[in-house]
């Protein structure tokens, strides 16, 4: 009996912890409703018949609402399928009649909230698009499953360690608030240069913006025409050299290309007048040259990827207009942009005051890292946010290894002007395309690049989506290969093919929209690397033995360091 008394109190005090804990989450999420309901307010102004509408699908609201607390059976109509295939409320538990009644009654609040942005009009797009945004966050963060006392998964873990989950999720929590970013992985279960970033290498030179690192052969033969990769300085460049089974650069160099990555350096205050120009000549372009001069060789196939991609294509028009286009032998995007005008939601972080923001949050001149990580993760907010509260915090699940969301959470900062620039510049006033933007002093017309480009973008991309991609086949006046690849805007680029996941399409016909390249393409199934090497190599001029310069450290450029470097592990 006194064993039962003992567990009693202790389920009666972690019972009031967890209480606690869901009545300050539920206070913030008040305090959030109550400012959108005043945004709202505010965007509707004195449109009557905006207001009129919003009342007629609250009050559709009400009606449903009331339909599901009144009976449980049967349930509204599509709000029970939705409800069981939502992946947050699979389980036996979720199908008991309370907690089913919960979930169906979030998800008809959920789907009248949703509806009631749509039945808003009289405000501009953009507008619009932030009320959605705004809206569908805040229906995120309500949902049931991230909150202890209306998860039954979690009930059943608070009793099955008497309390300890809890615990161990405060801690976490604690631990991640301290940080400024919410952990996705075990702090140690990946280490740069030993279980990631591991493929052989050497870097061969350094300036005070970028490390050029030269990896190791392993043919005999490599391709006559070498191969450079700018990764995006948003984020670190081994996304592109995980593990080796993962690796771009390993499979790369497997098929016998010789391969070199930039890796850019994480902004300091050294850095705060760092400029787009800076990133195009001083990066790019001394890239390019470095590596002609090494290997002597008169051109190289660059590969931009999502920002870099877009300083690549000005560096292709700036070289154009300089008559010195013949450095590049072929250029290739993964996910980038130029005409930014369906830039995605992206666009909804693009005003004045979020540009006054980021020079408040740089005082030295560069950006922390950590904010751009969580303006990513709040895009999805439901995976990278609230799917790690519920696994991290509430249940207290031990971190999987997985080491894409290790680069995920391994953020780099950024020069703030720069920053600020691009938001500007391209997101809010799309000034590439309408040929006003110029790189030392020469306007840039992307129009004049005439060298061979291939296109990737991802279907379910939610950073540079496939619509804004695709953009890119209307500015080049050269030859052009665009894929849409399966997954997003990380997945659908590092696909190796031994995986054998996703797919892509391709279409050969000259058509001027991606629902006309999509209506005509052909679905292959894999990755598209084969693909796109299968491109490259009639491009590159046959083969060459793998000795003298084509050996890292063996050329003019003597060896630094191993790669991957100290600029990638650099803070």
């Amino acid at each position: 009996m006194a064993e039962d008394v003992t567990l009693l109190d202790e389920m009666a005090h972690w019972t009031g912890v967890a209480g606690r804990m869901q009545q300050l989450l539920m206070e913030h999420g008040a305090s959030a409703a109550l400012k959108m309901v005043d945004d709202t307010a505010t965007i509707l102004g004195e449109n009557k018949k905006a207001g009129n509408e919003l009342l007629e699908t609250q009050t559709a609201w009400w009606n449903d609402a009331m339909t599901q607390w009144q009976s449980m059976l049967p349930a509204v109509d599509g709000v029970a399928a939705k409800a069981t295939s939502d992946r947050r409320f699979r389980g036996a538990r979720w199908e008991e009649p309370v907690f089913d009644m919960i979930r169906q009654s979030y998800v008809a609040v959920a789907d009248q909230l949703l509806k009631g942005v749509e039945a808003v009009e009289g405000i501009d797009p953009k507008q619009k698009e932030q009320l959605r945004f705004l809206t569908r966050s805040f229906v995120e963060a309500m949902s049931p499953a991230n909150f202890a006392l209306t998860n039954p998964q979690v009930l059943d873990r608070i009793i099955e360690t008497r309390g300890a989950n809890l615990i161990t999720g405060l801690e976490r929590m604690l631990a991640d608030a301290g940080a400024g970013q919410i952990r996705h992985v075990g702090e140690k279960a990946f280490e740069v240069g030993k279980t990631i970033a591991t493929t052989p290498g050497k870097v061969i030179k350094e300036t005070p913006l970028y490390q050029l690192i030269h990896y190791a052969p392993t043919t005999p033969k490599v391709q006559a025409t070498p191969l450079l990769i700018f990764p995006p300085w948003i984020n670190r460049f081994y996304i592109l050299d995980l593990s080796p089974e993962k690796s771009f650069v390993k499979w790369a160099v497997d098929q016998g290309l010789s391969v070199f990555m930039v890796s850019w350096k994480s902004a300091d205050a050294s850095m705060a007048a760092t400029t787009m120009d800076d990133y195009v000549l001083r990066g790019q372009r001394d890239a390019i040259d470095t590596i002609r001069e090494l290997l002597g060789v008169p051109s190289v196939h660059v590969v931009g990827y999502c920002v870099a991609g877009t300083a690549l294509s000005m560096l292709l028009a700036w070289l154009a207009a300089k008559g010195e286009a013949g450095k590049v032998a072929s250029a290739t995007f993964f996910t980038a942009q130029v005409d930014f005008s369906e830039a995605g939601d992206l666009t909804l972080f693009v005003d004045d005051a979020q540009l006054a923001l980021i020079e408040s949050l740089s005082p030295e001149g560069f950006l922390d890292g950590r904010y751009m990580g969580a303006t990513f993760n709040l895009l999805r907010g439901r995976d990278l946010i609230w799917n790690y509260v519920v696994n991290n915090y509430l249940l207290a699940d031990d971190y999987k290894p997985f080491d894409l969301l290790h680069w995920n959470s391994d953020v780099t900062n950024l020069p703030a002007d720069w920053h600020r620039r691009y938001l500007a510049d391209f997101y809010r006033d799309n000034k590439l395309v309408k040929g006003e933007l110029a790189v030392d002093g020469l306007a840039i017309n992307l129009s004049t690049v005439q060298t061979p480009v291939y296109v990737q973008a991802g279907r379910e991309d939610h950073i540079a989506p496939p619509e804004s991609v695709w953009k890119l086949t209307h500015y080049f006046a050269g030859p052009l290969r665009f894929v849409l690849a399966g997954s997003g805007h990380i997945a659908g680029v590092v696909n190796p093919p031994a995986a054998g996941k996703y797919q892509y399409w391709i279409n050969d016909e000259a058509v001027r929209t991606l629902a006309d390249f999509v209506a005509g393409a052909q679905e292959h199934k894999g990755s598209w690397w084969p693909d796109w090497l299968s491109w490259i190599s009639d491009r590159s001029g046959g083969d060459v033995p793998a000795k003298g310069a084509r050996i890292p450290g063996k050329g003019n450029l003597k060896p630094i360091e191993d790669a991957p470097g100290r600029y990638v592990v650099t803070r």
